[in-house]
Parts: C-alpha cells; sequence; structure tokens
C-alpha cells in the first residue's frame, strides 16, 4: 500500500535529517523535492500546490529553522499536513435511524462494489449488526450470482429476486429485512465503465426511494486521476457520504486514492487491501499517514492481533513460556493465528521501521505454507519433542511434506532459534515474578 510513495519519503527523510542547520534556501529546495515526490505519485496537482504551500509556511518558521532538530520538525510538519490532506479524525458509517438502515454502494464498473458490499456486511457483523445483502445491478453479467457466492460463503443472506427493476429491488429488500429482522440493507448498485445520464439517473431514483443516510463512493485505487474526475461527478450528483478506495494491495502509485478526499470534501471511510472478506480496513487518517511516511502502524496491527487471537490460547501460551515448554505444536499454532491476520507483508509494512529493512525481500507466502507442511508432517511426538527428529526422520518429513532435508533443517533451526528467545522470556519472569502479556502471536 503506497510502497512507491512510502519508499520516496524515507529516502528524502534521511537526507533532511542529515542536515544540521535549515536555510530558507535548503527549506525550499527541499519543498520542490517533495512536490516532485507527490506529483510522481499521481497526487492531484492543485492537491500538491496547497499542500506545498502549507507545509512550506510552516517550515520557514523562525521556530524551525533555529530548532536544534530543524530536520524532524520538517517531517512533524509534513506528517501533521498530510493528516489534514486526509482527513483529521475517522470518519464513521451513521447507523443510528430506526433500523433497517438503508446503505447505497455507488461507483463505476470494475471498481470493486460488489466485493466491497460483501467485505462491509462481514464488518458490521462482527460489530454485532445482521445485514442483509440487496442485488440491485441487473445490468452486469454475473453480478447477481457474484453477490449470491459471497453471501453464501460468509452465511449473510441475499435478497436477489433477479431481472427486476432496481429501484423496487431496494424497497423489497427493505421489507425483507424488517420481516427477517436485518438491521441493515447493503444496496449493491449499478456501475457503468463511464459515467452516464441513465446511471445517474436511477441512482437518484434509488436515493429518493430508500432515503439511506449513507451513500458510500466505490473508488478504485489503481484508477489514476480518471478515479478523481469520476469521484467529483458522483458528488455532485449523488452528494454521497464516504469514499472507500479499494485495491489499494496493488502496484498503484495510490497518489490519485489520496486526492479524492481533497478535491471532493468528503471523507474517507474503509480501505479495502486484498481480495479476502476480511481485507477491509476502517481509515484512519494519522494512522495512514504514519504508514505512507514509513513510521509504521502499531495501533492497527494491535487491533488485528485482538480480533484473531484467542485470548485463552495466548495466556496459555505466556504460561508454558514461562516453564520453558515451547513446542513446535505451538510455533505452529502462532503461525496459524499470524496467517488471520493478513499476509505477512502487510502485517511487517505496520512495524515501524520494518519498511526499509524488508525492501528486497520477497515475503513469499509460499514458503511459509511449506512451513506449515512441515510441521503437519511431522508425528505427534516429533513436534512435542524435536530432538528425537534425526536424519531419517527429516528425510520422512521431507517427503512427506513435499520439501527437502534443508528445508526442514531451516526451520527447525528457525525453531531452535526461537526457543532460545522464550527462554530468555522465561528468565525475566524469573527476575520480575511476572510474565509479560503477549499482545499477539510471536
Amino acid at each position: 500500500m503506497f510502497d512507491q510513495l512510502t519508499e520516496r519519503f524515507e529516502s528524502f527523510f534521511k537526507k533532511i535529517r542529515g542536515h544540521g542547520k535549515l536555510s530558507e534556501d535548503n527549506i525550499r529546495d527541499s519543498m520542490r523535492e517533495v512536490r516532485r515526490i507527490l506529483l510522481e505519485a499521481d497526487v492531484n496537482f492543485k492537491v500538491v500546490k496547497d499542500f506545498i504551500g502549507r507545509v512550506q509556511e510552516k517550515a520557514l518558521g523562525q521556530e524551525v529553522i533555529k530548532s536544534i532538530t530543524p530536520g524532524q520538525q520538517v517531517i512533524k510538519i509534513i506528517h501533521d499536513e498530510l493528516i489534514v490532506l486526509l482527513g483529521e479524525g475517522q470518519s464513521r458509517l451513521d447507523l443510528s435511524g430506526l433500523p433497517p438502515i438503508p446503505l447505497m454502494i455507488v461507483g463505476l464498473q470494475g471498481s470493486g462494489k460488489t466485493t466491497f458490499c460483501a467485505k462491509l456486511a462481514l464488518h458490521l457483523r462482527r460489530k454485532g449488526k445482521f445485514p442483509l445483502l440487496a442485488a440491485a445491478d441487473v445490468y452486469r453479467p454475473a453480478a447477481i450470482d457474484q453477490l449470491k457466492q459471497l453471501g453464501k460463503q460468509l452465511d449473510i443472506p441475499v435478497w436477489a429476486p433477479g431481472q427486476a427493476n432496481p429501484v423496487q429491488i431496494c424497497k423489497d429488500a427493505l421489507v425483507e429485512a424488517r420481516k427477517t429482522g436485518r438491521d441493515v440493507v447493503l444496496m449493491d448498485t449499478a456501475g457503468r465503465l463511464h459515467i452516464d445520464q441513465e446511471m445517474m439517473d436511477e441512482l437518484v431514483k434509488i436515493r429518493e426511494a430508500v432515503k439511506p443516510p449513507e451513500i458510500l463512493y466505490v473508488a478504485d485505487g489503481m484508477g489514476g486521476q480518471d478515479a478523481v474526475k469520476a469521484a467529483l461527478e458522483f458528488a455532485a450528483k449523488l452528494d454521497f457520504n464516504g469514499v472507500v478506495l479499494t485495491k489499494m494491495d496493488g502496484d498503484s502509485k495510490g497518489g490519485a486514492a489520496l486526492s479524492i478526499r481533497a478535491v471532493t470534501g468528503k471523507p474517507i471511510r474503509f480501505i479495502g487491501n486484498g481480495e479476502k472478506p476480511d481485507a477491509l480496513e476502517e481509515f484512519h487518517p494519522d494512522r495512514m499517514a504514519s504508514r505512507i511516511l514509513g513510521m509504521g502502524d502499531i495501533v492497527t496491527l494491535v487491533e488485528k492481533a485482538q480480533e484473531t487471537v484467542d485470548q485463552e490460547s495466548a495466556e496459555k501460551l505466556a504460561e508454558k513460556i514461562a516453564r520453558q515448554e515451547f513446542t513446535l505444536e505451538d510455533f505452529l499454532d502462532q503461525f496459524k493465528q499470524i496467517k488471520k491476520m493478513g499476509s505477512l507483508d502487510q502485517i511487517l509494512g505496520m512495524v515501524p521501521g520494518l519498511g526499509k529493512q524488508l525492501k528486497g525481500m520477497e515475503l513469499d507466502e509460499k514458503e511459509l505454507k511449506h512451513t506449515e507442511a512441515i510441521i503437519l508432517s511431522m508425528t505427534l511426538e516429533e513436534r512435542r519433542k524435536p530432538h528425537l527428529i534425526n536424519g531419517s526422520r527429516r528425510k520422512r518429513i521431507a517427503i512427506g511434506s513435499g520439501t527437502s532435508v534443508q528445508q526442514v533443517n531451516q526451520l527447525l533451526k528457525q525453531y531452535e532459534q526461537l526457543r532460545g528467545m522464550m527462554k530468555s522470556m522465561g528468565k525475566m519472569k524469573g527476575r520480575r515474578g511476572k510474565m509479560p502479556k503477549i499482545p499477539f502471536p510471536m
């Protein structure tokens, strides 16, 4: 997510930190470099101009130039202004009305509306809601079937009468929700490859018929400046409430997506960063600013861990560590917990300072699957007593897991290193009398 932007900012920050003092001239030079970074990332030109103007005005203040650490002061100003650009404070869905609450999901075809509907339904269910999905896109081939499949996968009901009038589908979905005790209805509306009057007229009719408190505009994070133009037109004709950025796990520069909030004045509500149903994040401007600037996002990482980690299992693990009984079974269990949190590169990208260290490394998910396969190919006794695994056993495990003896050896070496770290943690308990809590998988 925003990898190119982050990489360039990290390089710029390293350079500016090297200046013992900053003058008006080299601050202006620095602002030219920041301007270039943002423009190359496809941030809207007017947005860049306003952003640079605000940063430069603050950076030229005497408290910065005379500061003991002027480079750090400039970095802080850029960070603060990026938060302003992204929206200052989290913007939440308005679900305070009398249920069932209708939510309209709009956007161009191919932006990921249907997938987002399912992701949002799952997100709301985890928040204690009972969502219903409504298939109101009767034009795109397989749109209805796609929503049905996603609903079945997540065990969330779908109202899909077929090729009916989209306005009537949405109205009937609300009736169905009342009958079945569903409190939120997510309406997957039709899109086009380009904006046309017919599509907009239909969306306006749906809005007038169901009066949704929330209309979410789904923008393709890889769409470039065309996505910004489309967002402006949707805002003018529908006055949507919030923006959803999808496909942010791709190779896009990401700058155009960041421009949408500035040019429309509408807050970003969610970010989609993968194909899995749970690959959806609530948008926090301060956290995103830190991630873009290579400062990590520990808060989101801990929240992800809290959502996926079983507290009872974590406490049992802590006790095992205290007794220095960390086995390969525990190693496998922690591995599975980490997999639930998302892709490894996204998780590590939230850890401050790791982005640069990971540059050039290939975080191959296949290798992680090999790790799981190797441990699962061991007997229960071997997992609990790894010292029993001799040469012949290693060969058998390699054949059973479809890997090599070298890969088995490497895994056992990693386990021993981790076990050594666990012993150190156990000794800490002996000195302090209490085992520190483990907030997320090791």
